[in-house]
């Protein structure tokens, strides 16, 4: 099973869910943690892996062969991402801006475009305690970050339970690691900006036909409009967590909620059986 952690906003408590959910199951069964959220990877503050193993990560970009090329234009008419311009006898590329579709070198009809790997980020994972962990890390200016994050699903271990931390937001780094999954926790706030990007990560979630219910953190600050939006829309609320100073104390630590208050593992291996209730 393949259970997502997202959000709509930063900061609403993800990786507190996420760890500690993976963290009160991995006694009994066989979990992997997988932090797909690489532009700012932070589960490994809070499971503290042994890393074992890294690879980096690359996209093929184009590199022009300016003896065979003709400066048709052909190359900078497909490119979707204007990763490529002919401008007089010159041809520009944007490595920055390619996808590593590959179009170019595909339709040039000189064949004049050949590819060579950029490297963008790293991949690592090992363990830690018993869990099986893996994460990315965008290298610090690169733009995209969907091609790390299918290499770091790629480590996915498809025997058992599979959590990941998903970036924040709605876009397509978030689009990219929730594809596939069972189920989606949305991490939410009683907070004017947490309702709002609620909603946006419900119908993204919908848009992509995943179930998914809510995880209401720092319960008590805040209004009610959050629990009176998942009532209107059918959505369960199938954890809540309060405002605790205690829980902030831990968090600023690198402590995990479940080891620093053990008292709450029944209560995520309770959010557990009913996803796996909800899901079915």
């Amino acid at each position: 099973m393949i259970i997502s952690v997202a959000s709509g906003k930063g900061g609403t408590g993800k990786t507190l869910v996420a760890t500690s959910l993976a963290l009160s199951l991995k006694d009994n069964h066989k979990v992997m943690l997988l932090d797909c959220d690489v532009e700012e990877p932070n589960a490994h503050v809070f499971l503290k892996p042994a890393i074992t193993g890294s690879e980096a990560v690359h996209i093929p970009v184009p590199r022009v062969d300016e003896a065979k090329c003709t400066r048709c234009g052909k190359c900078a008419e497909i490119c979707a991402y204007n990763a490529i311009a002919v401008i007089g006898e010159h041809v520009l590329t944007f490595s920055q801006l390619c996808h590593g579709c590959g179009a170019c070198s595909y339709l040039c009809p000189e064949k004049a475009i050949s590819e060579e790997p950029r490297e963008m980020g790293l991949v690592e994972w090992g363990q830690a305690d018993g869990l099986n962990f893996a994460h990315g890390k965008l290298t610090v200016g690169e733009a995209m970050a969907p091609p790390i994050i299918k290499q770091v699903k790629q480590k996915a271990d498809n025997g058992g339970t599979v959590i990941i931390d998903i970036p924040p937001g709605t876009s397509c780094p978030v689009v990219e690691a929730v594809k596939g999954s069972d189920f989606c926790l949305l991490v939410t706030e009683p907070t004017p900006f947490g309702l709002n990007d609620l909603a946006l990560a419900v119908e993204t979630m919908r848009e992509l036909n995943i179930p998914c219910g809510i995880v209401l953190n720092r319960a008590g600050v805040g209004d009610d409009k959050v629990e009176e939006y998942c009532r209107k829309e059918n959505l369960p609320i199938l954890l809540t967590i309060p405002l605790d100073t205690g829980i902030a104390r831990l968090y600023s630590k690198g402590i995990p909620l479940v080891e620093g208050m053990p008292e709450w593992k029944d209560s995520f291996r309770e959010l557990f059986n009913k996803i796996k209730g909800t899901s079915r």
